[in-house]
């Protein structure tokens, strides 16, 4: 609002200037340009803070993150009549958008620019598909097992937080008849998911009934004492909201999505080839998610190539480290490291204690890499029990200063003997810091339109970006064993064999089995692990693309960045600088970062 102001009091200085100035035709010309610009930088500031507005409005559990609490008692609304009013919405955004000229914005608000017409454009290329109508869960990804995280995501403090709370409880029932009227749709339009990666999805939801609702986790924020500012009238009464939204709202919306899961949706799942290739549109569909998982052009044929090209560049320095670890090849050591009792631990909180006390070792690095650090801490804790089995190793889970919410980096404590310690270090900067942590919550706390700051997600810069942490992970010392590096260099490997294995499934019609082996003929992964990601892939189209794609642009930016500067690159302003900007597609950051290399060369 404040940067609202002050362009609406330059607008209206130069009507006045011109007012009173000599008719000079050049001055004049100069006053009508300057003009037209403060014009397009109203409308696109007016535009932007609209897109804001409806982005907290159809985004209840973000309002909150923030602190706005006009998503308070709210869910989002997933209804395909939802879906429609958000696609029209965009579209009325849109044709404003277009109506401005970019080049006459100054250049902090072209980036601005150039952020939201990619969003809506890919929005908008994504209608045109039922897919995108239709289909709205994975076997990791679903609005069922979300709720688990509720309690951890939501600010519990005041009588209107736990107010809020209860009231999103009531609100899951809608939620759940709505995901259902609209996988009802996607059964009916042969838009379903393949079979296997699925079969643990009933045995996930039944994890989360529970007969007694005190075990489920949704209570636990009542078992907690209660806050001081809370009467004791109010605490029981939202209590028995509560305990009535979880009897006869939650468990029977659970047991309702079973029924729906078990007699609808698992007997019209795709039986044959795993990937989208046979549904409606598939190849057509394909194309446009990895146009928009990359933010690239690239084809599906392009990037399998350059996988393949990857994979050859790693397994040589796999080989390298095999012979420094004193085996004969690659693959003996990748025997060695999957089957040796030394690598694993049995004890699960054995094996956070020890993810904890690496994240605090690599938290030491951080002033040496980056110049600017956000202020909000993370922390380590396990995957929700009810969303671990079949789930990936870790991710990240965002936090919210406003909300008091720590970032949390989440731990997978399912299967330890398929989890090797040798693979931590990796993981520990791709999840946490320098990785998503670091990027995500300094991203919230930049001085840019909250538009960026929290509502725009790029996947090829953010887990681009995590993957380009792994290798940071070299400077840090962190990979100080034959085991470690191998690591590291397997989870690069996993990265490139994604692009292969990803556009093998949906372009070129591979078979799950030939994606598993192809993955285990060329990683160090545990089969089990290997097993989940191609399940994900197959149920997430295009989106492990991003991380290999992202990270090779990152690496080329800083290779121009050092070759250009020579004596002058400083390591930790090319960070800054990738950084400050927040997610943005990557054709955006290369055009930021060569401006910065320009002002660096021009400096002095």
């Amino acid at each position: 609002m404040r940067r609202l102001i002050v362009a609406t009091f330059l607008a209206t200085t130069l009507l006045s200037s011109r007012a009173v100035m000599p008719a000079s035709p050049a001055l004049a010309q100069q006053s009508d340009a300057e003009l037209v610009e403060s014009e397009a930088a109203l409308a696109f500031k007016a535009l932007r803070d609209d897109v804001w507005q409806s982005t907290l409005n159809n985004s209840p559990t973000l309002a909150t993150r923030i602190g706005d609490r006009r998503g308070d008692g709210k869910l989002s609304d997933i209804s395909i009549e939802g879906y429609e009013r958000g696609i029209a919405e965009t579209r009325a955004f849109s044709v404003r958008l277009e109506s401005i000229d970019a080049e006459q914005l100054p250049a902090d608000l072209r980036i601005d620019y150039a952020i939201m017409k990619s969003s809506f454009d890919d929005e908008l290329a994504g209608a045109e598909f039922d897919h995108s109508r239709y289909i709205i869960f994975t076997n990791r990804s679903n609005w069922f097992s979300r709720i688990e995280s509720l309690p951890y995501r939501s600010p519990l403090f005041t009588l209107a937080d736990f107010q809020s709370y209860a009231d999103r409880l009531e609100a899951f029932e809608q939620l759940n008849a709505d995901g259902i009227e609209r996988s009802r749709k996607a059964v009916e339009l042969g838009l379903t998911q393949p079979c296997e990666p699925m079969l643990g999805i009933e045995a996930n939801i039944r994890q989360q009934i529970f007969d007694d609702y005190t075990q489920s986790p949704l209570w636990q924020p009542f078992l907690a004492d209660k806050p001081s500012s809370i009467s004791d009238a109010d605490w029981g009464r939202l209590k028995d909201q509560a305990k009535l939204a979880l009897e006869t709202g939650i468990m029977p919306t659970y047991r309702d999505f079973l029924a729906f899961y078990k007699d609808e949706y698992e007997p019209n799942c795709r039986p044959g080839t795993p990937g989208v290739l046979e549904t409606p549109n598939g190849a057509e569909y394909y194309a446009y998610r990895v146009r928009s998982f990359t933010t690239t052009d690239m084809t599906s044929d392009e990037i399998h190539n350059l996988g393949l090209s990857e994979v050859a560049r790693i397994r040589s320095e796999m080989v390298e480290v095999a012979k420094q670890a004193g085996f004969d090849n690659r693959e003996a050591f990748i025997e060695h490291l999957r089957s040796d009792p030394q690598y694993y631990m049995t004890d699960e909180q054995e094996y956070l204690r020890y993810t904890q006390a690496l994240a605090k070792e690599i938290d030491n690095f951080m002033p040496k890499l980056f110049g600017k650090l956000p202020r909000l801490p993370y922390t380590v804790l396990p995957i929700p029990a009810a969303q671990a089995t079949g789930n990936t190793t870790a991710y990240y889970e965002r936090g919210s200063l406003e909300a008091g919410q720590a970032g949390i980096y989440r731990l997978n404590l399912t299967e330890l003997d398929q989890r090797p310690l040798w693979e931590l270090p990796a993981l520990g900067v791709h999840e946490a810091v320098p990785g998503h942590h670091h990027q995500i919550a300094l991203q919230q706390e930049l001085d840019i339109h909250p538009l960026r700051a929290n509502g725009t997600f790029f996947t090829a810069f953010v887990e681009g970006w995590g993957l380009y942490s792994e290798r940071l992970g070299i400077e840090m010392g962190l990979y100080d064993t034959p085991a470690k590096e191998m690591g590291r260099l397997s989870y690069e490997m996993w990265r490139a064999t994604r692009l292969v294995v990803d556009t093998g499934l949906h372009a070129k019609g591979w078979s799950k089995q030939r994606a598993v082996d192809y993955m285990l003929d060329n990683t160090a992964l545990s089969p089990a692990n290997i097993d989940a990601e191609v399940n994900r892939y197959m149920t997430w189209p295009g989106q492990a693309l991003a991380y290999k794609i992202g990270e090779l642009k990152i690496r080329e930016l800083r290779g121009r960045a050092e070759e250009s500067l020579g004596a002058k690159f400083d390591l930790r302003d090319f960070h800054d600088t990738v950084l400050e900007n927040g997610a943005i597609p990557l054709s955006v950051l290369e055009e930021h970062v060569d401006r910065w290399i320009a002002a660096q060369l021009s400096d002095g």
